[in-house]
């Protein structure tokens, strides 16, 4: 069985945690979403459905509106749905791989967005598997296509290729140094965006960040993965040349900083998400620099991360909870994995 994502060593290995390809498509005969009436919507997810489980189980439909608020929040958590899918009441679909690493959302922002994810630098394999799934759902509906234009979609950002491709990136040095800031008109000028840990409209947390195309009109799926390349390999280097001459001129600083982070977080008794993601960062940072000296947890540390969120921290209690019963369920959490 394959494991999913945020499990996998590798996200703990670099800078890249995680490499995603998502792909917006419209079927041709439903108007885009924003006219779509509830009956057509769930037709659309009935034939999205049939076409890509017939035949095969590898997928599986989930009812997103039969989940209740906390299993909502796990989903968008673990970046399996967006903060978009789950606003309207409109009929919606969620196909899901078993091992979560594959995801279609049927009446997000279009008709259709397929995501896949894969574990470190590896968005060619993302990529293919993401464009399997497209041709799977091809053999069945016609999707909306311009000879020009491409693949037209709700949102004007996405027509061409439909391709957004993107890197889940630890950057603790530009960002605790607010050079990130600097970063970011330069990168602009490559159609490349930088944006917080859950996508547009985010905010960073725990230094962690999504990096990716902004356009794909006029552009191939090559033309984007290998821009988008590039222009990450320029900020993963600015990264570890923000790290060198912080070991070189503050050492002692940024071991002082980690071996904080590690007292913290192996003692205290309440603690907030922020605060836990920020000394997670500095636990990861201390882990690849190899500055900090103790055992690693059983669990990568963006697993970790996933876990002290609201939504997985109500799921294990078994109910609601308030923001203090949060703070000390999440530390009791952090000081049994350290």
């Amino acid at each position: 069985m394959t494991l999913p994502w945020y499990q996998e060593p590798s996200t703990d290995e670099g800078q890249i945690l995680s490499s995603r390809v998502r792909l917006a498509r419209n079927v041709k005969k439903y108007p885009f979403k924003f006219k779509l009436d509830a009956a057509g919507a769930a037709v659309l997810v009935s034939e999205t459905t049939a076409a890509v489980t017939t035949g095969q189980n590898y997928f599986h439909r989930l009812d997103i509106h039969s989940l209740g608020q906390t299993e909502q929040k796990v989903f968008l958590e673990k970046h399996i749905v967006s903060p978009e899918f789950l606003k309207d009441s409109l009929p919606k679909g969620l196909l899901i791989s078993e091992s979560e690493n594959i995801s279609v959302m049927v009446n997000e922002e279009d008709h259709i967005r397929i995501q896949a994810v894969e574990p470190g630098k590896n968005l060619a394999a993302a990529y293919k598997m993401a464009e399997l799934i497209d041709d799977l759902i091809e053999e069945s509906v016609e999707f909306a296509f311009h000879m020009e234009y491409g693949y037209l979609t709700a949102c004007p950002t996405n027509t061409g290729t439909g391709l957004r491709a993107s890197y889940m990136i630890h950057l603790p040095c530009l960002d605790k140094s607010d050079l990130i800031k600097t970063l970011l008109p330069h990168i602009a000028k490559f159609g490349i965006t930088l944006r917080g840990i859950y996508g547009e409209g985010t905010a960073p947390m725990g230094s962690i960040y999504q990096i990716s195309n902004q356009n794909t009109l006029g552009k191939s799926e090559e033309d984007i993965i290998t821009g988008l390349q590039s222009v990450t390999e320029n900020v993963i280097t600015q990264e570890q040349q923000a790290l060198e001459k912080l070991l070189a001129s503050r050492r002692e600083y940024l071991e002082d900083r980690i071996y904080r982070a590690y007292g913290i977080l192996t003692n205290s008794r309440m603690i907030s998400a922020k605060e836990a993601m920020d000394l997670l960062s500095d636990i990861r940072l201390g882990f690849l620099t190899d500055i900090l000296q103790k055992p690693k947890p059983s669990k990568q540390i963006y697993q970790i991360m996933m876990e002290i969120q609201p939504g997985h921290l109500q799921r294990r209690a078994g109910e609601e909870m308030t923001d203090e019963e949060r703070d000390s369920a999440r530390a009791k959490h952090l000081r049994e994995l350290f």
